[in-house]
């Protein structure tokens, strides 16, 4: 089976370059600059192109067999208005452009869309669960992803199966959110952010990699699928998780004001968050290798 991965030298794509690899599939990258190549799996065969532009990359996409977007901007710096446009455009025009290749595929030979989207589909709004069915809410994050997600969906108007994964904090002991908060916890200087209370889905990276060969191989699932552990937490629960697993201190808390004053509007991502939970995955008997943070955590940094 072909797979063509926009985003693949991101931190979770460089991760699912391997793992597709080690399942015996043939892999495709899209690249911007064949300079990014260098340090590429030899066995994946490398695109140059800009999934922002239309171009010929796009006849390599339509070729696959599953086509797999994980590609957007960082969400990772201060909203200024040019900043949320480039978010916005990153993933919609990527997205977009993927649709259009999928347009000039013979509708008798339907290929597999399987494209990012996060938690933040759901905003902010109450404590209760959020499962594939829950609304979307209607802060800036939840308003991205709803429009990416708009776009991958017509390309099942096009007769293609399409999966939207929505992802939680995906955890990792070479890159993401994990990487960011380990040192001030090595050193004891940790705390929860803001009251706490804040939902916290998460994910292990290992758990995410394979829930992507899973949607593979299973053609009937479709649609909107979150791509969290089945063990919900707050941001505080998870503060003592990774105290413990580091045997440091958790005692400093980091107040929402300072936050708001050093990240604006970025902050609300930080200290407001939902609690998602996996139905689909759990439906479908999907099983996790660390469903509990303890386990995640003891495996990445204990």
């Amino acid at each position: 089976m072909n797979i063509f991965l926009v985003g693949a030298t991101g931190f979770v794509g460089s991760a699912l370059t391997q793992h597709l690899l080690s399942k015996g599939y043939q892999v495709s990258i899209l690249v911007r600059s064949m300079n990014r190549a260098a340090g590429l799996p030899a066995a994946a065969t490398i695109v140059n192109g800009d999934p922002t532009k239309p171009g010929p990359w796009q006849q390599a996409a339509a070729a696959s067999d599953v086509i797999i977007n994980l590609t957007g901007a960082s969400i990772f710096t201060r909203w200024s208005e040019n900043a949320k446009r480039i978010i916005v455009e990153s993933r919609v025009l990527s997205t977009r452009n993927l649709v259009a290749a999928l347009a000039t595929v013979d509708p008798t030979t339907p290929r597999t869309l399987i494209n990012a989207s996060a938690a933040g589909y759901y905003g902010y709004i109450g404590d209760e669960p959020k499962s594939e069915s829950s609304p979307p809410g209607n802060d800036f994050l939840a308003e991205v992803c709803q429009a990416w997600e708009q776009e991958a969906m017509a390309a099942q108007k096009l007769g293609h199966r399409v999966v939207i994964t929505r992802l939680g904090v995906v955890l990792g002991d070479q890159g993401g959110a994990l990487s960011k908060m380990l040192p001030a916890f090595r050193l004891g200087l940790g705390g929860r952010l803001g009251s706490g209370e804040q939902g916290f889905p998460w994910i292990h990276l290992a758990d995410l990699v394979e829930i992507y060969s899973f949607l593979i191989e299973r053609p009937t699932i479709s649609g909107p699928v979150n791509c969290t552990a089945p063990q919900l937490l707050n941001n505080a629960e998870f503060t003592r998780a990774l105290g413990r697993a580091l045997q440091r201190p958790t005692l400093l808390p980091v107040p929402g004001f300072l936050l708001r004053l050093l990240l604006g509007e970025m902050s609300s991502m930080l200290l407001r968050g939902c609690r998602v939970k996996p139905e689909i995955l759990e439906e479908q008997k999907f099983s996790f290798r660390f469903p509990r943070i303890d386990q995640a955590l003891g495996d990445l940094v204990g």
